[in-house]
């Protein structure tokens, strides 16, 4: 696994815009979040996969649990049709301890779907799953850009870092049931990159 912390600037990492029409009543916004602006991206690269970037995101985006680990998250759909995505499904996100995360559908591609945090959720922000093809490989990447949610989720996340750990954990072990169900074999190690603004 190569890991790595960076200090930027808030500007060059803000997070995306919300789409035009997006619901985002009750999304808990990085502006309302507490603490520095994480920009966070986890990344496996497979060789030889045995799927396009369109088929897996087709397949992850009907059901996240098909590569989600069971004992870390487990995405329950509380609005919208089972076995398709659009935008405005939501989903509570089942995880162990007080941290259970609603997250609402805001925009999706064909090779891409993006979450927003909603009320209650131990982070204020986005996070985005996709995937592309790139000379013969699959590049998987979830990329979030969000704050704590409130007070004690910054300090679980920063002074005690034991949500950042749990976390960590959660979308690694998403990423190496990425390159079991699709690979392949891995071309180099799990990426992890933490961008920190102040």
């Amino acid at each position: 696994m190569h890991r790595r912390e960076l200090e930027v600037s808030r500007d060059a990492d803000a997070p995306p815009p919300w789409p035009d029409g997006a619901d985002l009543s009750e999304v808990q916004d990085v502006a309302d979040g507490v603490g520095p602006l994480l920009r966070r991206r986890y990344r496996v690269v497979v060789r030889d996969p045995g799927r396009a970037a369109a088929e897996v995101i087709r397949e992850v985006s009907a059901d996240p649990n098909v590569v989600a680990p069971g004992t870390l998250a487990h995405f329950t759909k509380v609005r919208g049709d089972p076995g398709a995505l659009r935008a405005g499904d939501e989903f509570t996100v089942r995880m162990p301890g007080p941290w259970d995360g609603p997250v609402r559908v805001v925009h999706l591609t064909d090779t891409s779907f993006r979450f927003a945090t909603l009320d209650g959720h131990i982070e204020a922000g986005q996070i985005e799953w996709r995937a592309r093809d790139e000379d013969g490989r699959l590049v998987f990447e979830i990329e979030s850009w969000s704050r704590a949610g409130d007070r004690a989720s910054y300090l679980l996340h920063h002074r005690l870092r034991m949500a950042k750990e749990v976390q960590l954990h959660m979308w690694t072990s998403v990423l190496e049931r990425v390159l079991r169900r699709y690979g392949g074999r891995r071309d180099g190690p799990l990426d992890i990159e933490t961008r920190r603004a102040a």
